[in-house]
């Protein structure tokens, strides 16, 4: 099995000494470089070619949110995950939408930190209950009339079926999920997802998450289930 080539980005010594500790001890994973700041990244992603990016948001010179928009916007970029001490909406939503792949609390144990860069180097967001619920509370937010609308027009995109896997993965549900509850192959379920990125310009499944949430699908999503009891 090809190892997941990781850099890790962080102003602090001591962090990205943990960071690679903590890394090291994966047989899976490579770090293949290291950065104090985010102006380092663009030069180390094209020396390194990593699969992800696991980096800071709070940075001296070039933030992790500014680091993010710029590699995202590449041909062939690596995914990013962003360590974070704490939770804002404004920050998160910036990083989402500019298509981070999720976000990791400094916090978190190490064998969930380790888990997290597996699963986005698979295709799986990494998003935490709290920025799930920060997403929901954004989507029923100010201008929600106007995000609704733009959301829903670009969805009209997508078939039926499109439509359906854009929902589950907004749910949060991996691959093999959405297969068992589509009827569906795990190969059909990453065709589908794969129509949905390229149909409506995306960088990741977060993004598809977003849209879903602006869209209001995911209210809707749950009205038979409410409408059982």
């Amino acid at each position: 099995m090809t190892a997941i080539r990781l850099l890790l980005v962080d102003d602090d010594p001591l962090v990205r000494a943990g960071l690679s500790f903590m890394m090291g001890g994966a047989d899976d994973i490579e770090i293949v470089g290291e950065a104090a700041d985010g102006d380092e990244v663009e030069t180390l992603v094209d020396r390194t070619r990593p699969d992800v990016v696991l980096m800071d948001i709070r940075m001296p010179s070039v933030d992790g949110l500014t680091a993010t928009e710029r590699l995202r916007g590449r041909k062939d970029a690596p995914q990013v995950v962003l360590l974070t001490t704490f939770h804002a909406d404004e920050q998160v939503l910036r990083a989402l939408r500019a298509g981070a792949a999720g976000f990791v609390l400094k916090d978190t144990p190490p064998t969930e930190i380790v888990e997290a860069v597996r699963r986005v180097a698979a295709g799986d967001p990494v998003l935490s209950p709290t920025v799930t619920r920060q997403l929901m509370d954004h989507a029923a937010g100010a201008a929600a009339d106007t995000r609704r609308a733009r959301a829903r027009e670009r969805l009209t995109a997508l078939n039926d079926r499109e439509r359906e896997v854009a929902v589950a993965v907004g749910r949060g549900l991996a691959n093999a999920e959405i297969a068992t509850e589509l009827y569906m192959s795990v190969a059909t379920v990453k065709t589908h997802v794969s129509r949905v990125l390229a149909k409506l310009d995306l960088n990741n499944r977060v993004q598809i998450a977003l849209l879903a949430y602006d869209a209001g699908l995911l209210e809707e999503s749950e009205e038979p289930e409410e409408d059982g009891h």
